[in-house]
């Protein structure tokens, strides 16, 4: 049985945000990130921010998965933040490092501003 996750899209001009709400796991991690991946698909002239706001869960699948994202991003010389975690989620990002190579901000408003 697949967990519910629902991802929210909002495009403002160059900048794509990605919001996730329940969970991210085994069951829809790679589903879910199969439509992000089709929705940035050539990773050019991306400004992203996954804005984590209501996520309640989130396994080390889902984690690889935003490192790849990144990965992809900061490759073609763009930018991703990540933004409005729980501190659950901070911590578990924190543990694996993705903080370390990921801007993380408190609030989306900030990653936009300072992505313009």
């Amino acid at each position: 049985m697949e967990t519910i996750i629902e991802v929210n899209k909002k495009e403002i001009d160059w900048l794509t945000i990605f919001t996730f709400s329940w969970e991210l796991d085994e069951t829809n991690a790679d589903k879910t990130f199969a439509s992000i991946y089709e929705e940035i698909w050539d990773f050019t002239d991306k400004k992203i921010i996954l804005n984590l706001k209501w996520l309640k869960y989130m396994n080390s699948k889902s984690i690889g998965y935003i490192a790849d994202v990144f990965s992809n991003i900061e490759d073609n010389n763009w930018e991703m933040y990540i933004t409005d975690c729980s501190e659950w989620v901070k911590d578990v990002l924190e543990l694996v490092w993705i903080t370390t190579i990921i801007p993380i901000v408190d609030k989306e408003e900030n990653a936009i501003k300072s992505m313009k």
